[in-house]
């Protein structure tokens, strides 16, 4: 992801340890915005990371369209990536909040701790038609404070020239993505492609294999979670898989695969238009193979959510509620997702969706059962997340055995 960075998949907002602010008087002051004397709101600021200029002129233009609809004038603003969590955390100390929040959803459960954000349910907001995880993203404490239009996760991109050409099927299985990963090897190919690089990104990659086998972060050092490292493992001692894996990112992944220098990778749809761009190159999607047939594929959810902070004039928090919602109805909805190569989040639209374009169909199919990243352990998930790639890093490198590597990224986890 986001994010990756994984933002939405494409980006991803580092959550370097916890932040333990006490806002007694978070929902007091701040100028931001404006309202007439009677109280209703002119305009609204809205803040987040889209700071590609086309990217922030796409939004600027959507969020001017929805605060027309909401009868406010919307202030837009973009700050990197990096910066927008610093700065939202000050803001909420000094009580200068936006009225309408961004936020990369790993990032609520941190700011909504702090009581700098407004639950959704106060102004009525629509929160219904959203799967589990689409919801749980943007849900702190059994209270939704965000709400994101589209989401994003992972999924097996594969060259349909050279699996024909070595006559293998895609695999649906971890034994045939071994097999079919070793007879599509080649000399200066490799059959498989990951993101296997010491950041939160590299996590990420991680964690559908460790989800779908029935591994959680709550508990690293399980036979479960050593499978699924294994199976890392033994791609790259197989020289099935390339040991620079372990520096790439989803971006360099992505130039192998397009390169022709691997047949299959594992990445994101943010990677379509790209791909697109190669004329050369037919290529397919499929959902990422499980360790055995029945298992649930589990993958990690990218996307950024909608939210409304506190402030001191409840107008220009009902205005900004406003226009969160109508980023959220379905017409936008499946616009942004047409625009971004992102999943329409209300599963009726993400369903219509898949059926108009089919290269989004894998996707649609697994943010159904994607899950948030902060569901399990919420602020304290960095540490995990840390513990993992340290893992991969180690088991990959030979370092440590996969046992070994994950006993060490349980005490990384617990902070013991």
């Amino acid at each position: 992801m986001s994010s990756a960075a994984i933002p939405s998949g494409r980006r991803f907002t580092a959550l370097f340890g916890t932040v333990a602010l006490v806002l007694a008087a978070a929902g007091c002051g701040g100028e931001t915005g404006s309202a007439s004397a009677g109280g209703k709101a002119t305009s609204i600021t809205a803040l987040d990371y889209y700071t590609d200029a086309t990217e922030h002129a796409q939004w600027g233009e959507r969020l001017t369209a929805c605060g027309k609809a909401a009868g406010v004038t919307v202030e837009h603003r973009s700050v990197p990536g990096a910066s927008l969590v610093p700065q939202v955390l000050r803001q909420a100390s000094s009580r200068t909040l936006p009225d309408l929040l961004m936020l990369d959803n790993p990032d609520v459960q941190q700011i909504a701790r702090t009581g700098a954000l407004t639950p959704l349910d106060r102004y009525g907001v629509d929160s219904g038609g959203y799967a589990e995880g689409i919801l749980s993203a943007g849900t702190y404490q059994g209270k939704v404070y965000g709400l994101a239009p589209t989401v994003s996760t992972i999924a097996l991109f594969y060259n349909k020239d050279m699996l024909a050409e070595a006559g293998v099927a895609v695999p649906k299985t971890w034994a045939q993505l071994k097999t079919a990963a070793a007879e599509l090897t080649r000399p200066g190919r490799y059959g498989m492609a990951v993101d296997a690089n010491a950041t939160f990104e590299g996590t990420w990659q991680f964690l559908p294999f460790l989800w779908s086998n029935g591994g959680d972060e709550t508990r690293l050092d399980t036979p479960q979670a050593a499978q699924a490292l294994r199976l890392w493992v033994d791609l790259v001692e197989s020289g099935s898989m390339s040991r620079s894996v372990l520096n790439w990112t989803q971006a360099d992944v992505h130039d192998q695969f397009v390169a022709g220098k691997t047949a299959m990778m594992v990445n994101g749809p943010w990677r379509i238009s790209e791909l697109n761009k190669a004329g050369h190159l037919h290529w397919g999607v499929a959902p990422l193979p499980v360790r055995v047939p029945g298992q649930t594929l589990v993958t990690p959810l990218g996307g950024e959510v909608w939210t409304v902070p506190q402030n001191s004039s409840a107008a220009r928090q009902r205005a900004a509620a406003r226009v969160l919602a109508c980023l959220n109805d379905p017409e936008n909805m499946l616009a942004l997702a047409e625009q971004y190569h992102t999943v329409p989040s209300r599963s009726a639209v993400a369903s219509r969706y898949a059926h108009e374009v089919p290269s989004m169909a894998a996707f649609a199919e697994s943010v159904q059962r994607a899950r948030s990243r902060t569901s399990r352990l919420g602020v304290e998930w960095p540490r995990a997340a840390t513990g993992i790639y340290t893992a991969v890093q180690a088991a990959l490198t030979g370092e440590q055995t996969p046992q070994e590597a994950l006993r060490r990224a349980q005490r990384t986890a617990t902070g013991s």
